[in-house]
């Protein structure tokens, strides 16, 4: 179930800072109370192989989210312990060691099944243990979030977990949505910044694509 144009939950986790304090954070409260949007990417495990590609790669992209009033946060089910043994191995030996943004440790998993990210099915009912035994992971999807300074969501995506994600387009989505947000154009396809948009009329859109 998509759940683009509606809150998202006001759940608060567990997370970690870069220099290993222990935090208390609430997306929702992250983007509203700061006026700011939000990325929220979600990765599967610590110290496996796509993942520190991808948050090295948010990283490097870190100021032109900032340029964009966006903050980052990463999120795994990983405990805060693992997240900062990470956070402190060096790159060339598969760490994160220079990801400055924080890491949302949701052992609970509270707000991943609140998102629906999990792989995880229910099993059959076990008689001996009177419950349901279950199949899967239990680790989150590659699903990412853009939050609107309103608590909005306005995009969502998920990638399997071995498709690692492309940052620009992110970036561009921020741009795009910003865009409609100031100009109260719609933004066609492949849209970038700087590029023509369009009014949400018959005529604009005639007019765009003879010209497209």
């Amino acid at each position: 179930m998509s759940l683009v144009g509606k809150k998202f939950p006001n759940i608060t986790v567990d997370a970690i800072s870069e220099m290993g304090d222990n935090l208390r954070i609430n997306v929702l409260d992250e983007a509203v109370k700061n006026n700011k949007k939000v990325i929220l990417f979600w990765y599967p495990k610590d110290f496996t192989f796509v993942c520190p590609t991808e948050l090295h790669a948010f990283q490097t992209a870190l100021p032109e989210f900032e340029k964009r009033n966006t903050i980052v946060i990463g999120a795994s089910c990983d405990t805060n312990e693992v997240h900062f043994a990470w956070l402190n191995t060096a790159k060339n030996n598969g760490g994160i060691e220079g990801v400055t943004y924080p890491l949302i440790a949701d052992t609970t998993r509270n707000l991943s099944s609140a998102l629906g990210i999990l792989d995880i099915e229910a099993g059959e009912y076990n008689e001996d243990t009177e419950s349901y035994l279950i199949s899967g992971s239990n680790v989150t999807y590659r699903a990412t979030y853009l939050i609107d300074e309103t608590g909005k969501i306005f995009h969502e995506s998920v990638n399997d977990m071995p498709l690692g994600r492309n940052v620009n387009e992110y970036l561009r989505l921020i741009d795009a949505y910003t865009h409609v947000q100031t100009k109260g154009e719609v933004c066609p396809a492949n849209w970038e910044e700087g590029k023509d948009a369009m009014t949400a009329d018959r005529l604009s859109t005639a007019a765009y694509l003879s010209q497209n």
